[in-house]
């Protein structure tokens, strides 16, 4: 048999032995009311700096417009950021930290706030001083179950975030793109195991180096442009508060009343599924 053909026949016997693509499966709708109060907890990225014009610039404060807006409500948006911070006492790079750590501060900073919206943003500053998996991810679980006991919000976990100045700043010189995707995946995990939404901001920023900030860690203001509208996105496909407003004001018009009525007379009537 020709060579050509053995292959050929080699590449569709294991294309019938592929699994099937998985099925669809619409998103779960965490939030049906408008939210009141946003709460975000994280590093520098979060808290802002000199690598940025304004505050206003921060992805963070560019949610919390874009959900104000979209809601027609605005919400109540607190900033709990804190450069340099560790997620715990044993983050190799604690001692060098800005205190106090998340694990230190969540119940003041986050369960008193009481919010329904809540940001989790870890692991950038952890995964660069060489803490080990296992006890990032132990840290960041007892966090998110402690604040779903307490006040049961929405929570978003975010990926690290893209950066480019690996051996800049020490203790913080430890890390590593195939560290980051190993903390990421650990994030993934909680989120699928604590019932999270997932916004994956190290993918919205997709490895452009030019959208890092020169330091080599920080995004710059296109960079938080990027991260802001994965984490709207990631909150808009579960939330569907965000669209109760729109849905509203155009119930009444010329094009809604001729559409619905058309798609009725052709069986298939508009059904509001959520």
């Amino acid at each position: 048999m020709h060579l050509f053909a053995v292959l050929s026949g080699l590449v569709l016997a294991a294309a019938a032995q592929e699994p099937a693509s998985p099925d669809f499966v619409k998103p779960k709708d965490y939030h049906k009311e408008p939210f009141k109060k946003m709460v975000i907890m994280g590093e520098s990225t979060v808290e802002g700096g000199p690598w940025l014009a304004e505050k206003t610039q921060r992805y963070a404060d560019i949610v919390a417009d874009l959900i104000g807006v979209c809601q027609g409500a605005p919400i109540e948006y607190i900033n709990k950021g804190i450069g340099a911070n560790a997620i715990s006492p044993r983050s190799p790079g604690y001692a060098d930290s800005r205190k106090p750590s998340a694990l230190e501060r969540y119940k003041d900073d986050v369960i008193a706030q009481q919010p329904d919206l809540f940001l989790l943003c870890y692991g950038l500053n952890d995964m660069r001083a060489g803490m080990p998996l296992d006890d990032f991810r132990a840290d960041m679980a007892t966090i998110i179950k402690d604040v779903k006991a307490a006040c049961n919000p929405m929570i978003v976990l975010t990926t690290i975030y893209y950066m480019t100045g690996w051996k800049s700043y020490p203790p913080y010189d430890k890390g590593s793109i195939e560290l980051t995707l190993q903390y990421n995946d650990c994030i993934r995990s909680l989120a699928a195991e604590f019932d999270c939404v997932m916004a994956d901001v190290w993918a919205s920023e997709g490895g452009a180096d030019w959208v890092i900030d020169p330091d080599g860690v920080h995004a710059n203001q296109v960079g938080n442009l990027l991260i802001a509208h994965r984490i709207f996105e990631a909150i808009a496909q579960h939330a569907s508060c965000l669209t109760t407003r729109v849905f509203n004001e155009r119930a009444d018009t010329k094009w809604r009343k001729e559409t619905t009525e058309s798609r009725a007379k052709v069986g298939d009537p508009f059904k509001k599924t959520w």
